[in-house]
């Protein structure tokens, strides 16, 4: 055979050339040599023909194939067939297309989570975050611990009035150490400023704390014109209180609860300094 036909034979423009030899080059690889082959509306027969290649022309190396990638709607990769493997797949044959793995591709990474994990490069602005030092440690104590008392940095507490009726229902006011004023206003040393106006708003009653006896008096203010009781009595003078006596002041109920008394004061701790 001459160089021409050869020349003639061989692809032109792309790695097959022409639709004719796309489906020639098909027969060849399945064996069936003598099948029509469709070319410009022309039948023919198709002849095994051995290639031949003039000496003094050298093998061009083919180019390379541009493959094309199909993307399913659920976001599966997979290579397209070639004009080859289209054909052969249209007379029945099986196609030969390489595996690939089928890893969804991600079309649309905008709804992709922020990453948790930054990467900080050279010459960034931005500094990783650093402990706070300048926060006390807490300290192990070891063995048994030591108490230091020095000056109270307030009166102390010797008890407290709780109300259980009327305005103010489940609070609680402070007892202090002395002569303590009882009304509603802010400026008392007891005050029973929850909204009952029928308490007078200052010196309605006194409560004191004797720390050398030890013991709790109250004394109604006889001046004012509403009538305070204890227990359910209307004292004239100073009676003595005891834990849970019940002391009635205009609509508000409170009850009595001592811290100390007989069976402790403050003047009992040895550091402590009044």
């Amino acid at each position: 055979m001459s160089s021409n036909k050869v020349e003639g034979m061989r692809p032109q423009g792309g790695f097959l050339g022409s639709l004719r030899d796309a489906l020639a080059a098909a027969g060849r690889d399945d064996g069936q040599r003598n099948q029509p082959i469709l070319d410009c509306g022309k039948i023919e027969e198709a002849r095994s023909v051995p290639l031949m290649i003039a000496e003094d022309r050298p093998v061009a190396e083919p180019p390379a194939i541009a493959a094309t990638v199909l993307i399913g709607r659920d976001g599966t990769a997979a290579l397209a067939p070639s004009a080859a493997e289209a054909a052969r797949t249209s007379r029945g044959g099986t196609p030969n297309i390489p595996p690939i793995a089928r890893t969804p591709v991600a079309l649309d990474r905008r709804d992709d989570p922020v990453p948790t994990t930054r990467v900080l490069r050279r010459g960034s602005d931005v500094k990783p975050t650093e402990p706070d030092l300048s926060a006390a440690r807490t300290q192990l104590i070891r063995g048994r611990p030591v108490v230091k008392r020095g000056e109270f940095e307030r009166d102390p507490v010797v008890g407290w009035l709780v109300v259980v009726g009327g305005p103010g229902l489940g609070a609680f006011r402070p007892i202090f150490e002395g002569n303590n004023t009882v009304g509603r206003s802010a400026s008392q040393r007891v005050p029973l400023d929850f909204g009952d106006d029928t308490i007078s708003s200052e010196e309605q009653a006194y409560i004191r704390y004797d720390s050398a006896e030890r013991c709790f008096l109250f004394v109604p203010n006889l001046a004012k014109t509403n009538i305070v009781s204890v227990n359910g009595k209307r004292p004239t003078g100073a009676v003595g209180l005891t834990g849970m006596d019940v002391i009635i002041m205009g609509r508000t109920q409170c009850v009595f609860v001592p811290f100390c008394g007989p069976e402790f004061d403050w003047s009992e701790l040895p550091d402590a300094k009044t």
